[in-house]
């Protein structure tokens, strides 16, 4: 498979699911979470929302390199052979108030139930600058594709 088709599996994974497993680092463990994400155009960000006082955002401040699980299984003994799996290697930054209206309008097409809890105050929105992406599918065929402009920030 080439690059392009790489890119356009990822493309079509990130925008048919809505949700990702986390994972941060503390101290002393990883941590998962449940989130609810979108992703830029090019694919090169991924932007997902928490509240500022959890473990999740005290991790990210402390230890900002994270992966993203993102799959299409649907617990269904086929997905065995039909079912992708995506991970995500990247950095995590807080987004500044500048930018964070260009930002929200992206989260909330894809997520639009979640406006609530995107714009309280105690809410943060947080940015990937996705170094990385590992595709598996057939159980057993495994795809990498690298973002050279986002390598700087691992």
């Amino acid at each position: 498979m080439d690059k392009i088709e790489i890119l356009n599996r990822i493309k079509m994974l990130l925008n048919t699911q809505h949700f990702a497993v986390l994972a941060t680092q503390s101290s002393d463990y990883p941590y998962s979470s449940l989130v609810g994400f979108s992703q830029s155009e090019n694919c090169e960000e991924i932007i997902f929302a928490t509240i500022r006082d959890t473990h999740k955002y005290r991790n990210l401040q402390k230890f900002p390199n994270v992966s993203l699980l993102i799959d299409s299984q649907t617990n269904q003994a086929n997905d065995f052979k039909q079912a992708q799996a995506l991970t995500v290697l990247g950095k995590s930054k807080e987004i500044n108030d500048q930018e964070k209206k260009e930002y929200l309008a992206s989260y909330l097409k894809k997520q639009p139930y979640l406006k609530e809890f995107v714009t309280a105050n105690n809410c943060a929105l947080i940015k990937i600058s996705v170094v990385k992406y590992i595709l598996v599918n057939d159980f057993q065929n495994i795809y990498e594709y690298s973002f050279e402009s986002n390598k700087d920030t691992i």
